[in-house]
């Protein structure tokens, strides 16, 4: 008996399911709230059609609570990219239209079509991470405007104002060389202080935070940090971003995810790629950190990368775009090995090697997921201890 799709629109609030049948008919609907209740309301209409199939759109973002739920009670629900259901939504007959309902037809009429959905894997390990790393960049932004806003008033309280990596400490030196004489510096000092004080406040907020992101690093058992220009944090941030690595086929689908593979724009005789600005900007701005890092780095093999492509004609631009494209391949296969290496135990092979060769091609991948660099080679981008 074919199975029936139960697609998936989520929101903060809402949960809105659509029916299908495998040929893509729309048989009925459900709009349930996201609680616990509207979760069984789900599950009730789910259960009146035989071996219903759950499509979920970002299955890893707003849909996270409800794959967590199914996760619970052991039941397998298939991430669909929003982009995939967007295009649907366009192709479809009477595309104009735009609800929740349309959102979730589409939804699931993408999984009865597409081949290449994967299964929610759950994974507590990497969305403790994300909410960690999450809530200290939002510490640090919060900080940064604090910091901001001291530095205006500062301005009007000291002659020069105050410089420019401004610390609590720092300022309430200056602070106190300051003696208002009227109400309106009186004023100003009061609420230096006080930014001060909050300052101080974040400061420790963001080392708290900083502590647990390490401890959840160091329980990853990654070896993520053997690249140059990745430490603790910024390996929090990809294993928080990539989840479970074994959720992507190759690793162009990797390098497509983190916004690094080159879209291609081709017509005709003529061949032109394009910067691919998709893919998740969280850790797309990880890779390009360590590009940087590594490039600053005057023996790195990334510089060494990096210069070969500047000398083949590339420019600043298009050699650290192959950069980052290369340190994708180099993340992807060292968490790879991470993960074969965990899965097997004590009992497994000690031997893993995280010596990234590229000499393989990419398997399933379309032109657009593959990297401009030319042919790859047995190069590393880190360095082996």
């Amino acid at each position: 008996m074919s199975p029936t799709i139960i697609g998936i629109d989520p929101h903060k609030e809402s949960w809105t399911a659509v029916a299908v049948d495998p040929r893509g008919q729309r048989l009925a609907a459900l709009r349930a709230p996201v609680t616990r209740t509207g979760y069984r309301q789900l599950r009730r209409f789910a259960d009146r059609y035989p071996e219903p199939v759950w499509a979920i759109e970002g299955a890893y973002g707003l849909g996270a609570p409800l794959s967590a739920l199914l996760a619970e009670d052991g039941v397998t629900a298939w991430d669909v990219p929003a982009k995939l259901a967007a295009r649907v939504r366009v192709l479809s007959t009477g595309h104009g239209r735009k609800s929740d309902e349309d959102d979730a037809l589409s939804v699931a009429v993408a999984a009865t079509t597409s081949t290449r959905l994967r299964p929610v894997r759950a994974d507590a390990a990497s969305t403790e991470l994300k909410l960690l790393t999450e809530h200290r960049d939002d510490l640090v932004r919060t900080r940064t405007q604090t910091v901001n806003r001291l530095h205006a008033i500062m301005t009007l309280l000291v002659i020069g104002g105050a410089p420019r990596s401004l610390t609590a400490d720092t300022a309430a030196t200056l602070l106190r060389r300051v003696h208002p004489a009227e109400s309106v510096t009186m004023t100003r000092r009061l609420i230096a202080v006080d930014l001060v004080a909050e300052i101080r406040r974040l400061d420790k907020r963001i080392s708290t935070a900083t502590e647990h992101i390490t401890t959840q690093v160091t329980r990853a058992e990654t070896t993520l940090t053997v690249i140059p220009g990745i430490g603790q944090l910024t390996a929090g941030k990809i294993l928080a971003r990539t989840g479970p690595v074994t959720r992507f086929a190759n690793e162009a689908h990797f390098a497509a995810y983190a916004g690094v593979a080159p879209r291609e724009v081709s017509s005709g005789d003529v061949i032109r790629h394009r910067l691919n600005r998709g893919g998740d900007r969280q850790l797309n701005y990880a890779l390009h950190v360590i590009a940087l890092t590594q490039i600053s780095m005057k023996s790195s093999p990334g510089r060494v990368f990096y210069d070969r492509k500047r000398t083949e004609g590339k420019s600043g631009k298009e050699a650290l775009r192959a950069l980052k494209r290369r340190l994708a391949t180099v993340v992807f296969r060292i968490l790879l090995a991470d993960h074969a290496r965990v899965a097997a135990g004590p009992a497994g092979q000690s031997g893993t090697t995280l010596k990234s060769s590229a000499t393989g091609s990419h398997p399933d991948t379309s032109s657009s997921d593959k990297s401009l660099t030319g042919p790859t080679t047995n190069e590393l981008i880190y360095v082996t201890t």
